[in-house]
């Protein structure tokens, strides 16, 4: 998948560029996110696609993988990202985290974030174990 990103990315557009690897990790959950801002806040959504995805993750030097398991870190030491941190775990999962990497990212989370840290996103882990298919 990263060789397909980096192949592509001189000939995209940044907003071309961000729909095409947001879908390519999130599929349709990420099109939510985005569809949800329309109405509220369109040019925040397009900043989402172009700098995080359009920028961000389709630069070398990570594969989408390592990508997505420091994205779950991150989001799981914030501890106030639930809704960002479950599209990330099921992300993780689309492009082949494994439930128990992903449960021992989030572990590891309390050495640097806390217990409660790491009890939410192993409880938001738990969710979206439960509703992935």
């Amino acid at each position: 998948m990263q060789d397909t990103i980096e192949r592509q990315a001189g000939q995209e557009s940044r907003l071309e560029r961000g729909k095409r690897v947001l879908s390519e990790i999130d599929g349709k959950a990420g099109e939510k996110v985005i569809d949800s801002l329309a109405d509220i806040a369109p040019d925040f959504a397009r900043y989402l696609l172009e700098f995080p995805f359009g920028d961000i993750y389709s630069r070398p030097g990570l594969d989408i993988r390592a990508r997505e398991i420091a994205t779950i870190a991150a989001l799981t030491a914030l501890g106030n990202a639930t809704p960002q941190l479950k599209v990330h775990i099921a992300a993780g999962l689309n492009v082949g985290i494994s439930r128990d990497e992903i449960v021992e990212t989030i572990m590891q989370m309390a050495v640097y974030a806390g217990f409660p840290a790491a009890l939410n996103g192993l409880f938001a882990a738990k969710e979206v174990f439960r509703d992935h298919v």
